[in-house]
């Protein structure tokens, strides 16, 4: 089989384990008495991150080929998944937090490791095969939002998404790709490889960067922007869903496919891919960072403004386009900004640290905060119209927040242009 065609396979089914559950998981929870649990079961992807990619990565990188440890990441990842979804099905309405939420944590930690070796596995493979990774890898990796994608609107169309059958399906496809991992090229060890010092071996060496201001600066607004990067993922579905509790809207499409709705999310991300080197050139990254920032505030904005009916799902649609912008635009300029400020000895655990910022620490803390905003203004309430009243007036206090920090990045933030403009001119 030709090796591109074999490396789409393997990332159309890395992100279809992550998208049977991600964005649907929520609207389960909140539809079987853990409602006010949903924020911990993506808070502790951010949680995993933090460490497990570091360790498989080290193993990968010394003592075993990273093909083979990402079969058994998945392995392990699926096994305790269908456990997850095998006793929530048992469970029935009865399911509880604390078993559920063990086998949940235990195969995410797992799992989150999964994408950088993925990614691992496919540059070794089109390296060894003389491709370019620059080049040839983007179009392979777009296959893997397709993926995430088709299994999405799979756990809608079957009506699966408000039933714990969503996690029997990702730790099932996570035993297919645990077998396939395994036909990939042999990747190579390097037991003596680099320093033992436990600072080098986990990136902390990025870390210094805090003592230049600038890098400093930036940081900790992607951490602060990472606070909005899972709260739609989290509860976009079961805000969507919970409008079939009011007569008007029962009916309605946004109401009744919740996850199909979503996925156009996923649909502009892989769009605005394209647009972001026209952007990059015509802007500048201060400015692309801008408006994945204020892409945040419409993202939030139309959710809390719009409705199933017409023509306030309009609003719910422009809501998705945007999210493209939001999530693309940020991640990967924040990415170039990194590669450009760093030195190469210390890049690659820059850019770690860009991940422990914005998916770890942030995503962390922004899922665990909208938990509480959720728990105080929706979970509280009883009656349908209040429930949505709540629901609306949560995602306005996501977009004040996400305002904020624009408008303070805006003003703080220094643009690289300028600052390299002045240092010319003296």
């Amino acid at each position: 089989m030709n090796l591109k065609i074999r490396l789409i396979l393997l990332n159309f089914l890395e992100f279809a384990v992550w998208g049977s559950y991600l964005t649907s998981m929520g609207g389960y929870l909140a539809t079987h008495g853990l409602a006010e649990n949903i924020g911990w079961f993506y808070a502790v992807q951010g949680i995993v991150s933090l460490f497990m990619p570091a360790l498989l990565g080290i193993i990968a990188d010394r003592w075993i080929p990273a093909q083979k440890v990402l079969s058994l990441a998945h392995l392990l990842a699926g096994g305790f998944m269908i456990a997850a979804g095998s006793y929530a099905i048992g469970a029935g309405d009865a399911v509880q937090f604390g078993p559920l939420f063990t086998l949940y944590a235990i195969s995410v930690g797992f799992f989150m490791p999964t994408i950088g070796l993925a990614n691992s596995v496919a540059f070794n493979a089109l390296t060894k095969a003389g491709m370019d990774t620059v080049k040839d890898f983007p179009p392979i990796r777009v296959f893997g939002t397709v993926g995430f994608i088709c299994a999405m609107l799979t756990v809608d169309f079957t009506g699966l998404q408000h039933t714990p059958w969503q996690f029997v399906i990702s730790g099932g496809l996570s035993l297919v790709l645990m077998l396939y991992a395994l036909t990939m090229p042999n990747c190579p060890v390097n037991k003596n490889a680099g320093s033992n010092s436990l600072v080098d071996i986990f990136g902390l060496r990025a870390f210094t960067l805090f003592k230049q201001k600038k890098m400093a600066i930036f940081f900790i607004f992607s951490m602060l922007l990472g606070v909005s990067l899972q709260i739609t993922n989290g509860f976009a579905n079961p805000f969507l869903s919970a409008f079939g509790g009011i007569e008007e809207f029962a009916d309605t499409f946004a109401a009744q496919h919740a996850n199909a709705l979503i996925s156009i999310s996923q649909i502009s991300e892989t769009l605005c891919i394209l647009l972001i080197p026209f952007c990059m050139k015509r802007f500048g990254i201060k400015n692309v960072m801008l408006i994945a920032m204020f892409a945040w505030v419409f993202r939030f904005g139309f959710f809390g403004l719009g409705n199933p009916g017409m023509p306030g799902v309009i609003l719910f649609f422009l809501s998705c386009i945007v999210y493209g912008v939001a999530f693309d635009f940020f991640n990967i300029s924040g990415a170039l900004y990194v590669d450009q400020q760093t030195d190469e000895s210390i890049r690659s655990s820059a850019q770690g640290l860009f991940m422990i910022m914005t998916n770890g620490i942030g995503a962390t803390i922004g899922t665990l905060s909208a938990q509480a905003v959720v728990n105080h203004f929706v979970n509280s309430q009883t009656e349908p119209t209040a429930v949505m009243a709540g629901w609306s007036t949560s995602w306005y206090i996501f977009a004040t927040y996400a305002l904020v920090v624009a408008v303070s990045f805006m003003l703080i933030f220094k643009d690289p242009r300028k600052e390299e403009a002045a240092r010319l001119k003296k």
